[in-house]
């Protein structure tokens, strides 16, 4: 690797729940800089939760992230000419982060509705370890299973 490594930045945390994780899938709903769209998006979408569930929308949005980001994952290496895959466990900023983009997809996916909807059926969905971010990480659990016997070439 050349250089150093670029320094963590500390974002600031949500103005209306002042939560950080909210305030970090805040940004990765981002695109092109609009920040103040992707919080309106944010924000619906937890009112919509709330609506819909009777409940604390941030707790149902930690219980999503909890289900689904993964604890273990597969990384490509080569030994002796042949690539393997190897389970690898998962760092809790990665699990974080995968949770994120998973759920994100997902909601893309779908048409049809306004954005906030679809985030908030998906963050529903995700909750009761249900949707397609949800299955995602089984995949990633299954193909972490099947080649658990290349766990020994990890170190």
């Amino acid at each position: 690797m050349r250089g150093k490594r670029a320094p963590k930045r500390e974002i600031a945390a949500d103005p209306k729940y002042g939560r950080l994780d909210i305030a970090k899938f805040t940004n990765y709903l981002m695109s092109d800089g609009k920040k103040t769209t992707a919080r309106a998006v944010m924000y619906d979408c937890l009112d919509i939760i709330s609506n819909k569930t009777k409940r604390n929308p941030v707790e149902v949005f930690d219980i999503a992230i909890k289900n689904v980001g993964p604890s273990l994952e597969v990384r490509g290496k080569r030994v002796g000419g042949a690539n393997y895959q190897i389970p690898y466990p998962v760092r809790a900023e990665r699990r974080f982060t995968l949770a994120c983009r998973w759920i994100i997809e997902a909601a893309n996916k779908k048409k049809g509705k306004p954005m906030s909807v679809r985030l908030a059926d998906e963050i529903m969905l995700a909750s009761e370890e249900q949707g397609e971010a949800f299955k995602k990480k089984l995949d990633a659990h299954k193909m972490a299973e099947a080649n658990r016997a290349f766990a020994h070439f990890a170190r």
